[in-house]
């Protein structure tokens, strides 16, 4: 069950690794790429992707012992999952952005699903 965590969390790092590196890189124009972005939306956009970037290292530092590291874990899926709600209301209230936007927004709100596995592989490694 460790393993499957591991795994788990390890592939689906790669996700906010990439936005973050696009996002850094790119800014906020390849969301938009026929349209110009105010200077203020851009500089917060790249902002939040070094905060991807930070949370998937902060992520793989823990993979190794995750059965030590469930607080951090369960930070790091509340963030997820708050971001996540964020993007709900986005979309009830503005529409759907891009359609990798919505997937996003899956996955984030599924984070307490990896919490109870999580839960699970820490409750077995003390017992």
């Amino acid at each position: 069950m460790k393993l499957a965590l591991q795994i788990i969390l390890g592939l689906f790092s790669l996700i906010p690794l990439a936005f973050a590196v696009m996002g850094l890189m790119n800014g906020a124009a390849w969301l938009s790429p026929h349209a110009p972005v105010a200077a203020a939306v851009d500089n917060q956009f790249r902002y939040y992707s070094g905060m991807y970037l930070v949370v998937t290292l902060l992520l793989w530092s823990i993979i190794p012992e995750i059965q030590k590291h469930f607080r951090t874990l369960a930070i790091i899926c509340i963030a997820l999952f708050i971001g996540g709600v964020g993007r709900f209301i986005s979309w009830r209230s503005g529409g759907l952005g891009a359609e990798f936007q919505l997937t996003g927004m899956f996955i984030e709100l599924g984070a307490p699903l990896v919490l109870i596995l999580a839960w699970l592989v820490a409750r077995r490694a003390k017992g």
